[in-house]
């Protein structure tokens, strides 16, 4: 999640006021009954070894995307290393396991359950008696009621991006003894787990200023098997050290090191051994495995600039010692659609947008040329394995083009009206951005530039003889995909009407944006050929094009996305809907277009959560009016709601039998689909070079990571085989 941090909340105003509609239904009766989640489509790739087999110190360097600006997880500018960091130094009462469900972490906690209802919910927690900060002082009642105090959203001098949950407290009290912590809520809240993870000491919660400023830049007090030393931003990067006073199993390792080391110089810091651990993309994970089938022989493949062979067959014997650890994040990467103005304002086109999509393919080119399961997401709220995973795509139905073309029909968008002259490179959206000279709609050019500018460019506007080509190299692409990464054996299969270079950058980490707490985020690739059996020529109602911005980030991390966006523009133009693709400057990008609903279309993920009814509702709540007369639109980019999934929402979170609340969420996302405002497209590959020596590292998938059992493997000693990639 390289770019963590979605921006503020964005406070538009909307014109659409949608209802899920009778397309619901059918569905919504069979998530009444309880099925199963299933598993994940991914294991996690950790080479995973008992702690015997490790040896006793050694430092791990670890390549995260910067040095973070707060250590405190609940600023509005904490990042994906602040979450690192956390989780290796501070408690957590639970932490999620391979399945991404919520289980309680022992080394603090020996109990936790709600021990009364009424008149209120009461939560009993019992703590581990070894527990104690690194000032030798017991973790108790103290601690969580600063936490509570500070997060409750009750004192605005504490300045908090989340009190999701904190605001239902009531009372913390202490229990029976020292080890007890009794917890009141006002009102019953299903996703009690989620709180108290991570917990930070009184010291930093007790008051506004150790809040807003005593934990940004370092923590004294810690309670992990490690502790912070030293955070470095001239150096950029972070120390990390065994805690003395640390009760639970002796870290294996002696130090581990956070180093900050930007996407596309990975590669160079890998060969150079810079770094033992780094998230990459898949080029880098393709000459990581060209590398090790080379067996030291060198194959002369080419690194991130590499210059004579004799350079690139050292660096492919330095890469050697390395191997590519695989999985799927716990994220989904989806289209999202506005629907506060402009055609999507009307369901109807959403719909159709949707019905045209052929979401298989998008999985099928994005993560099987990586030798990952290649399935379609089917739910906003949780990923296959999770608790609350269901499968509720039916409520909106799959790809398919009669009814997207009859939805279009009814909505009044037709073929062949009279549509008024439009300029070609028309800009996408907003203002302050220029426009391209001449617009071809060819999107295999460089896209990425200096990013100081916007680039636009129609999709659907090829004239005959380029469709023609564009139809030839599909089908050429299809008779001999090749093999893209050489990251799965050939058995694997391969990935069909992918270009080798378009594979190798299609599941690319691009900017990420997370919201605290959250998970990661956007993706971008390049220009895909044009589909056979394309629309003849554009819908128009009114005298005007059916054209819709689609808004993409122009940074060189981002060319999957684009790759994605333009098979997604190829599919809507079948039905008659143009694409004006507009690249932007990725800094811009959230802030300028998303948050400021500058768009039609965009691609961005958004993170799974163990607790949808807590974390999932302001990205799908209906948005409301504030007090200044705009809009509110919280997290929810679309600005597509409805009463109904908020009233679902409200009833889930609140409810404390747990087979009912999966059931509510899963109504809840089956009405998300009928609306149509986001797509959920596939799960984000997850791609991981590690040293070879270091066990239970590398790609976690959901489960949170075990900092005390990370190390390097004695001298002959083997890691337990990891489990595959794909079930």
């Amino acid at each position: 999640m390289s770019h963590d941090g979605v921006g503020p909340r964005a406070v538009m105003r909307s014109v659409a006021f949608l209802t899920a509609g009778a397309l619901a239904m059918t569905a919504l009766a069979a998530c009444s009954s309880e099925d199963k989640a299933g598993s994940p489509l991914a294991g996690q790739d950790i080479a995973p070894a008992a702690r015997d087999l490790i040896a006793d110190g050694g430092t791990l360097r670890w390549a995260v995307d910067a040095v973070p600006e707060t250590l405190n997880t609940f600023q509005a500018d904490a990042d994906a290393t602040t979450t690192r960091v956390a989780q290796a130094v501070l408690p957590s009462m639970y932490r999620l396991d391979v399945n991404g469900r919520p289980q309680r972490n022992a080394d603090y906690l020996e109990s936790a359950k709600v021990v009364e209802t009424e008149p209120k919910q009461v939560v009993l927690y019992k703590l581990n008696q070894q527990a104690v900060w690194s000032d030798g002082r017991e973790i108790g009642a103290a601690d969580f009621a600063a936490q509570w105090r500070a997060l409750s959203g009750k004192d605005s001098a504490y300045w908090t991006a989340r009190n999701a949950g904190y605001d239902r407290i009531q009372k913390i009290e202490r229990g029976a003894n020292d080890l007890e912590v009794k917890v009141t809520f006002a009102r019953p809240y299903a996703d009690w787990r989620s709180l108290f993870s991570p917990l930070y000491p009184k010291e930093v919660m007790g008051t506004p200023d150790s809040f807003n400023d005593g934990a940004r830049r370092k923590l004294k007090i810690t309670a992990g098997p490690f502790a912070v030393k030293k955070v470095d931003h001239k150096a950029e990067r972070i120390t990390l050290v065994r805690n003395p006073r640390w009760w639970g199993h002796e870290p294996k390792l002696s130090e581990i090191v956070l180093r900050a080391v930007p996407r596309d110089e990975r590669a160079a810091a890998l060969a150079a051994g810079a770094v033992d651990l780094a998230e990459i993309d898949p080029s880098a994970a393709r000459s990581i495995a060209l590398a090790g089938r080379a067996g030291g022989k060198g194959t002369g493949t080419p690194l991130q600039g590499s210059g004579s062979d004799e350079k690139a067959a050292t660096r492919d014997d330095a890469l050697q010692g390395y191997e590519v650890r695989k999985s799927l994040e716990p994220a989904h990467t989806q289209l999202a659609l506005n629907g506060s103005t402009g055609p999507l304002a009307d369901e109807r086109v959403r719909r159709a947008v949707a019905r045209a999509l052929d979401r298989g393919e998008l999985a099928q080119a994005v993560l099987k040329p990586l030798g990952l399961p290649a399935v379609p997401v089917g739910s906003h709220l949780a990923l296959s394995g999770q608790a609350a995973y269901a499968d509720n795509s039916g409520a909106l139905g799959d790809q398919n083009t009669a009814e997207a073309q009859a939805l279009l029909a009814d909505a009044g968008w037709v073929p062949g009206g009279p549509v008024k002259e439009q300029k070609k490179a028309e800009k996408a959206a907003g203002a302050g951005g220029k426009k391209t000279d001449d617009s071809t709609g060819d999107s295999t050019g460089d896209s990425g530039g200096s990013g100081d500018e916007e680039e636009t460019y129609v999709v659907g506007e090829d004239d005959e003889t380029d469709g023609k080509a564009h139809r030839e190299a599909d089908r050429e692409q299809m008779k001999d995909p090749g093999d893209h990464t050489g990251l799965h054996h050939e058995s694997a299969g391969r990935a069909s009407g992918t270009s080798e270079e378009a594979a190798r950058q299609l599941a690319q980490d691009g900017k990420q944006y997370l919201q605290p707490g959250g998970a990661p985020g956007a993706y971008a690739p390049r220009g895909t050929a044009a589909p056979a059996g394309a629309a003849a020529g554009p819908l128009a109602k009114d005298g005007k094009p059916l054209a819709l911005r689609f808004v993409l980030p122009s940074g060189p991390g981002s060319e999957p996305l684009r790759t994605v966006a333009d098979r997604i523009s190829r599919m809507l133009d079948r039905v008659g809907i143009r694409t004006e693709i507009t690249k932007v400057p990725d800094e811009s990008y959230f802030k300028d277009h998303i948050a400021s609903g500058l768009y039609d279309l965009a691609l961005y993920s958004w993170p799974a959560s163990a607790f949808p009814a807590t974390d999932a509702r302001p990205i799908y709540a209906k948005p409301v009016p504030a007090a200044d007369g705009s809009l509110n639109v919280e997290q929810n980019y679309t600005r597509v709601g409805t009463d109904q999934v908020d009233q679902l929402f409200d009833e889930a979170v609140s409810t404390l039998d747990e087979s009912k609340t999966r059931s509510l969420i899963r109504k809840a996302d089956a009405r998300i689909w009928a609306a149509a405002g986001s797509i959920p497209l596939y799960q984000r590959p997850q791609l991981t070079a590690v040293r070879k020596s270091l066990a239970n590292t590398g790609a976690f998938g959901f489960q949170t990571p075990v900092y005390e059992d990370m190390g390097f493997l004695k001298k002959g000693a083997k890691p337990v085989a990891s489990p595959s990639a794909s079930r």
